[in-house]
């Protein structure tokens, strides 16, 4: 396949040493310095367009691309509100595909998995409550992360008495009276730490005990490889997809 590359940072570059691994090529490596050769960009030079840069630019980099008829794999966060309105051209387009997902790991897939069985099961328990934790290296731009915004909407999904996610910052974690926190409401701690990939942790705890759940990734490695998969899967696909339909999980 021919992918192209919006999005030429630490990701960009991990995606592409897997793609042309697997035999695909790269139509182009866009990054803020050279981003006008994406008027280049059609469906003649390049099959799926792989797209990681950030929550302020996502959404117009994914809609010019799938308005120059290419079909879109993304893997930047923070930009949820916006999602329904790509998804909406996706329907009016009618021939191309998008591919989203706040994380492309198998692994953190099968994490959310599990998290949404314990949610069914940790709400009958009334003696325990929950929190979610996420960390990440200093230089991601969006709080909290994507995939703990997924973990917690998986929750509450599943947790009938859980009705949204609250963000606390990394500063207020110690001086926060857990207490304090309506029981309706899932708190995620949101951490910066050097050069940490990526460890989202899920803990119910009691005035007894406590269960956690964790997912942390060793290595960008992981993520690369999904997303290759998710551009492999696209192929000859309309529609609006995610990690769920490409690991076919019901």
């Amino acid at each position: 396949m021919k992918l192209a590359l919006l999005g030429y940072g630490k990701m960009g570059k991990e995606i592409e040493k897997v793609a042309l691994q697997k035999g695909h090529s790269i139509s182009f490596r866009i990054d803020k310095e050279n981003k006008e050769e994406l008027e280049q960009l059609s469906s003649q030079n390049t099959d799926v367009v792989i797209e990681f840069t950030s929550p302020e630019s996502a959404f117009e980099n994914v809609k010019f691309c799938l308005e120059k008829g290419v079909s879109v794999v993304c893997g930047s966060t923070g930009w949820n509100e916006q999602k329904k309105e790509i998804e909406k051209l996706i329907l009016d387009k009618n021939n191309l595909a998008f591919f989203w997902a706040s994380n492309f790991s198998i692994g953190v897939t099968i994490f959310l998995e599990i998290n949404a069985f314990a949610a069914k099961l940790m709400q009958k328990y009334e003696d325990y409550n929950l929190e979610i934790t996420e960390i990440h290296h200093t230089e991601k731009k969006d709080a909290p992360s994507g995939t703990a915004i997924t973990v917690a909407e998986t929750i509450i999904e599943n947790y009938d008495s859980k009705k949204e996610w609250q963000l606390v910052e990394n500063n207020e974690k110690n001086n926060l009276n857990k207490n304090s926190i309506n029981t309706t409401t899932i708190p995620i701690f949101a951490l910066r730490e050097e050069e940490v990939k990526g460890t989202h942790t899920t803990t119910y705890f009691s005035e007894v005990d406590q269960i956690s759940l964790s997912h942390k990734a060793y290595s960008r490695e992981g993520f690369a490889k999904g997303a290759v998969l998710a551009a492999e899967f696209l192929k000859d696909k309309k529609g609006v997809f995610g990690m769920k339909e490409l690991l076919k999980i019901d």
